[in-house]
């Protein structure tokens, strides 16, 4: 006779209750704890436009930025958010390291726990290389910087903080997102994160450049991408555009021509560069987001890139408190669970945060 367990609910880490390790993509971030990191964002906000931007929030931590890929805003700005933080970050890249010996990822990344890290932001070429680090730490943190084509969760994060310092809210914001889908780990992140947070998503690329389940529309019947029904897709970046609140346009990398996915670059401009008067038919007012680096000319003119609608150089202000906000949560958090909003007075941020 088969002996019958009691089962209980999977309790999924998140911020909120101080439980979640890791940061690795958005897949699995409730409303709750989005609103949790734009509510800290806030409050790192606050201390960058003070006169003396330091607080001792993190001193005594370690924080190493370990990463496989080159990086300008995204190595910065967490070196920057370790050291408002007053944690010691040390960075680690591929070259100058065991890594050029041979060493294997697994080795470098437990070494690095070891010497007594706290956190490690990773970045690499392979997609899961930071759920790999996640499963095999059992007392450092792991913050995805960016792995292949899969995820980079800060900067979905920071997308969203910036529309939402303009907008109020992201619920029901249309937001059109223009270009390679295929091959952008900013792309994937952001959907989940615009669509946990309510938003209307409209993804606009060459067939070439979509993901085989947008082209066929299997991601509305796939279990695994439940929250991802509503996000709609289509050839035509007029159609796109059309109403939308916010416009994002996305790096073409100019190795996806030599792959053979494009005919030539000046008819993917031609038909899908975000320009002024494709701008026009957005509602006025239209926020233009880009992740960077940009190729201005290509997919996005300079007009709009350096235009009155452009958001792109806030989008990297943005960066340094969003990344502020994870280090904080995961790191000063281990010491225990944070408040929550219901925790505290209307309109007041909870306790731990309110110190800084």
């Amino acid at each position: 006779m088969a002996i019958q367990t009691p089962t209980t609910p999977m309790h999924h880490p998140n911020l909120v209750d101080g439980t979640r390790r890791h940061i690795l993509d958005l897949d699995d971030f409730s409303p709750e704890e989005i609103e949790l990191v734009m509510a800290t964002t806030d409050a790192m906000g606050e201390v960058l436009g003070r006169e003396i931007k330091k607080v001792p929030t993190l001193r005594g931590k370690v924080i190493v930025t370990l990463f496989y890929e080159a990086s300008t805003r995204t190595r910065v700005s967490f070196e920057e958010a370790g050291k408002l933080l007053s944690a010691d970050v040390i960075n680690v890249s591929s070259s100058g390291s065991s890594v050029e010996k041979g060493e294997s990822l697994l080795n470098t990344v437990r070494t690095l726990q070891a010497t007594g890290a706290d956190l490690i932001v990773v970045r690499h070429p392979h997609s899961g290389a930071p759920y790999f680090m996640a499963r095999n730490l059992e007392r450092t943190s792991v913050i995805n910087g960016g792995d292949g084509w899969h995820a980079h969760p800060s900067q979905a994060l920071l997308d969203l903080y910036t529309i939402r310092q303009h907008r109020g809210s992201i619920s029901g914001a249309k937001v059109v997102i223009v270009g390679d889908i295929l091959h952008s780990r900013v792309a994937r992140s952001n959907l989940w994160g615009l669509t946990a947070a309510g938003a209307h998503v409209v993804l606009c690329a060459p067939p070439t450049l979509l993901p085989q389940e947008f082209l066929d529309g299997s991601y509305r019947e796939d279990p695994d991408s439940s929250g991802l029904a509503s996000v709609e897709v289509t050839f035509n970046v007029e159609e796109a555009i059309q109403d939308a609140d916010v416009v994002m346009p996305l790096r073409l990398q100019l190795e996806r021509q030599q792959a053979g996915l494009l005919p030539t670059l000046r008819e993917y401009s031609k038909m899908y560069q975000v320009d002024e008067r494709r701008l026009k038919l957005a509602r006025p007012g239209a926020l233009v987001l880009h992740p960077g680096p940009m190729n201005e000319g290509i997919e996005i003119s300079p007009q709009v890139a350096h235009g009155a609608q452009s958001l792109i150089e806030e989008q990297v202000h943005n960066g340094v408190a969003v990344r502020m906000a994870l280090l904080y949560l995961l790191v000063a958090n281990k010491e225990g669970p944070p408040s929550t909003a219901q925790d505290t007075p209307s309109g007041e941020l909870p306790r731990r945060i309110r110190f800084l």
